[in-house]
């Protein structure tokens, strides 16, 4: 395994880690994800001692502002060595501005298949974090023109979708028939109607990664056991999450199932932890490995994403994931861990000085992050 040293951003250093050197062909395609959807600027508000009610006033002890939407995702596969190319409208706006110059100058995504829309002002989310969850508030209106979504989109070894009830995307058909897999995501159902007709989307997907209860209201069903067996009957990877308690897949192609439970953490903002779980477990998936580890490694780096506030800047690298391997093999508390995640040893980089950045508090001061 190669481990090349490389400039991280304009501000700090760390080791890159390619986890596909392993597979890599000069036939291969120039991007391992192809993302799009809506980049948001994601204003967390941390350290929240309780849900704010209505009539009062809360002070919050923190605050960060960072890419948000699609961005959760693109800085996740980026961040874990993953060549990415994001197709996004951004506004010409400072919050656009902010949001562009995060995605390329610091995170280093592909923005060539994304634009700016002049006189459209950039969709904001507000995240309130406390008790270990958070609360959404968003703002914003479709760019004129819509989202930029290609005609041809590129070739990519993977593609992600967000499945929307009535609404489906032409480009996933063609993606998929370029050899791309696609992976599938969905998002909650405000309307509360769970209509199953969204599941006849898959049928262009390689795997589907809905949440537990996304997963039983979908599929009419009382357990994720009886949800992921449904599912995997309609596509050819099927994984199911449940935040701190894990996750469980069954792989149809492979003849693989598999659960891994969570991790122990101290969860400050769950914001983006979805995405980066998907983020995992496409690295793992591109690098062929069984399905027990994929799993494993996707809860590893979502929960070290929820030990931090900040939404898509919490996405852990591989200094990150080579410090938290270092520790655990140190415990003698973490023995069954380690063990558990010994594969880890033909990835991690040594660990070097360095530190990603954060989300900051206002993007005036970006250029100080």
């Amino acid at each position: 395994m190669r481990h090349d040293d490389a400039e991280v951003g304009r501000a700090d250093a760390a080791l890159a880690v390619d986890p596909l050197a392993e597979v890599r062909s000069p036939e291969d395609p120039a991007f391992d994800v192809f993302l799009t959807g809506t980049v948001f600027l994601d204003i967390v508000f941390t350290g929240l001692h309780h849900a704010p009610a209505v009539g009062t006033e809360v002070w919050a002890d923190g605050m960060g502002s960072c890419p948000g939407g699609i961005a959760n995702l693109a800085i996740a596969t980026s961040r874990l060595g993953l060549n990415t190319a994001l197709a996004a409208a951004f506004g010409d706006d400072v919050y656009g501005d902010f949001c562009w110059e995060s995605l390329t100058e610091y995170e280093d995504v592909d923005l060539s298949l994304s634009h700016r829309v002049g006189g459209w002002h950039s969709p904001v989310t507000v995240s309130l974090a406390y008790d270990g969850e958070r609360t959404l508030i968003t703002h914003g209106h479709p760019p004129v023109g819509g989202e930029p979504i290609p005609a041809n989109p590129p070739s990519a070894r993977t593609s992600v979708v967000q499945l929307t009830p009535g609404r489906r995307d032409s480009w996933v058909e063609q993606a998929s028939a370029q050899g791309s897999l696609i992976f599938a995501d969905v998002g909650w159902d405000e309307t509360d109607a769970w209509s199953a007709d969204i599941l006849s989307d898959l049928r262009f997907c390689h795997a589907f990664l809905p949440n537990a209860v996304e997963a039983m209201r979908y599929t009419r069903t009382r357990s994720q056991r009886d949800a992921l067996h449904r599912l995997a009957g309609i596509v050819p990877v099927a994984v199911i999450t449940a935040g701190a308690g894990g996750a469980l897949a069954i792989d149809n192609i492979t003849g693989e199932s598999a659960q891994a439970p969570g991790l122990a953490v101290t969860a400050l903002d769950p914001t983006g932890a979805g995405d980066v779980f998907i983020a995992g477990f496409i690295t793992g998936t591109l690098a062929g490995w069984p399905l027990a580890n994929r799993l494993r490694f996707a809860n590893l780096v979502a929960a070290l994403s929820v030990e931090r506030f900040g939404g898509s800047l919490a996405a852990p690298d591989w200094l990150e994931i080579a410090t938290w391997w270092w520790q655990t093999k140190r415990n003698p508390a973490a023995t069954e861990l380690a063990q558990e995640y010994r594969f880890l040893d033909d990835l991690v980089p040594p660990i070097r000085p360095g530190q990603r950045r954060r989300a900051v508090p206002t993007v005036g001061f970006r250029g100080q992050a």
